[in-house]
This record gives C-alpha cells, sequence and structure tokens, in this order.
C-alpha cells in the first residue's frame, strides 16, 4: 500500500497536526493509567482498519512490558479474563464511542455507569477526548493511506516530553 499523503509536507497540514499533537499531549499528562490509553486506541484503531495506528498502540503497548495475551486479545476483551473491570468499562466507551452510526443509543448507559464507577471527573474528560481523538487519527491515517509496518516505539517521544 502506498501512502496517498503526506499531513505533514505542507503548512497548513502541520499547523493542524501541532494543535491535534497539543491536544493529545494533554490527555497524556491525565492519571489514566498510560497502559489504559494504549488500550484503548488500539481497539478503536482495530475497529475503524487504520493500519498506522494499529501498529503504534501495538508496538507502544509491546515496549512498555504489555503482555503478548493482553495486546492480542484487545480485539476479544469481551470474550477474555485479562482486562481488569476499570479497562473493560474503558474499552467499551472506545467500542460505542467509535461504532456511533452502528448503534442505536451512542454509549449506553450501562457503559457509561461502569465508567462513572472507575473513573473520576478528570479522567472521564481524558477518555472522552481520547476516543474522539483516536477516531480522528484513524480517519486521517486511513484517508491518507497510511501504511502500518513502519512504526518504532518511542518515535513520538521528542513531541510529549
Amino acid at each position: 500500500m502506498e501512502p496517498r499523503f503526506n499531513l505533514n509536507d505542507n503548512e497548513i497540514g502541520r499547523k493542524i497536526g501541532k494543535r491535534f499533537a497539543d491536544t493529545s499531549l494533554a490527555i497524556l499528562q491525565s492519571t489514566v493509567p498510560k497502559s489504559t490509553l494504549e488500550l484503548v486506541e488500539l481497539r478503536a484503531s482495530q475497529i475503524n482498519g487504520c493500519g498506522w495506528c494499529t501498529d503504534v498502540h501495538t508496538k507502544e503497548l509491546a515496549a512498555a512490558g504489555e503482555t503478548a495475551v493482553r495486546i492480542n486479545l484487545v480485539a476479544a476483551w469481551r470474550e477474555s479474563g485479562v482486562f481488569t473491570e476499570a479497562e473493560r468499562a474503558a474499552l467499551a466507551l472506545a467500542e460505542e464511542g467509535t461504532r456511533l452510526a452502528d448503534a442505536q443509543q451512542g454509549v449506553s448507559d450501562e457503559t457509561w455507569a461502569q465508567v462513572r464507577k472507575h473513573y473520576d471527573e478528570d479522567q472521564i474528560a481524558a477518555l472522552i477526548y481520547l476516543v474522539a481523538m483516536i477516531n480522528a487519527a484513524n480517519r486521517l491515517g486511513v484517508i491518507a493511506r497510511m501504511p502500518g509496518g513502519s512504526y518504532q516505539p518511542g518515535m513520538f517521544d521528542s513531541i510529549t516530553n
């Protein structure tokens, strides 16, 4: 697969990308565990078929010491016992927030109750923005045809530190 377009190769793309990165940095500064953030991003990326983002988040999880079993079971998290209740709430929010067009009610009251049970107000704000941001990133990746496979863990450290 050949990329269609490099968003960083022009001034407006770089300008918008910087603001996008600033929002992502604010999310990373929340108290939601980094592994939970990455699991959420991986699940949304799998659903949206974004090769680049799936590559990024699987490799970041592995580099952070996440087990292959947990990484591999993200796609089937409902049918596995390796995720905490809090992670399951975040993964449900990610799925329902990603599949808005498929669900008549959007995020269910049951999922929302689980999110409220496990996360405080600041963490919930971060999770909501995270779901929105990863879905936007997935759309950028799919539209521009950003292929997966070339990401190296830590490539974005200079942006986030």
